[in-house]
């Protein structure tokens, strides 16, 4: 019963995105220059190599921001049953909120959140 639920809403989703996709190729306007095949920054055209290397620091400061991010949006749910989960429930989002308490502390340690 489950499997066949399971199976019945991966088709239909499968369905769903293949007939959106082709309606969107079938409807959607095109127009083709050579402008719009010209790489560009901000309307300026770049002088020179377009890639760049940059700091490993600006990736692994991103990161840390979806991270504590999207751990904070998990919260948000939780505070609409909290009442409903009682004890258990507050000490599962305890130990979660030490969890990420103690990933920023690392971060911290390791100088991540440095901005150089």
């Amino acid at each position: 019963m489950n499997f066949t639920l399971f199976v019945t809403v991966a088709l239909t989703g499968i369905l769903f995105v293949a007939i959106v996709t082709l309606l969107a190729r079938l409807i959607a306007p095109r127009s083709f220059n050579a402008q719009k095949e010209e790489p560009y920054e901000c309307g300026i055209p770049t002088r020179g190599r377009s890639w760049m290397q940059f700091r490993v620091g600006y990736y692994l400061f991103a990161i840390l921001f979806l991270m504590f991010d999207v751990e904070t949006m998990f919260l948000f749910p939780w505070a609409t049953v909290m009442k409903a989960m009682g004890p258990g429930g507050l000490l599962s989002v305890i130990f979660f909120l030490f969890i990420l308490v103690l990933g920023l502390a690392y971060a911290w340690r390791k100088g991540a959140l440095k901005w150089q």
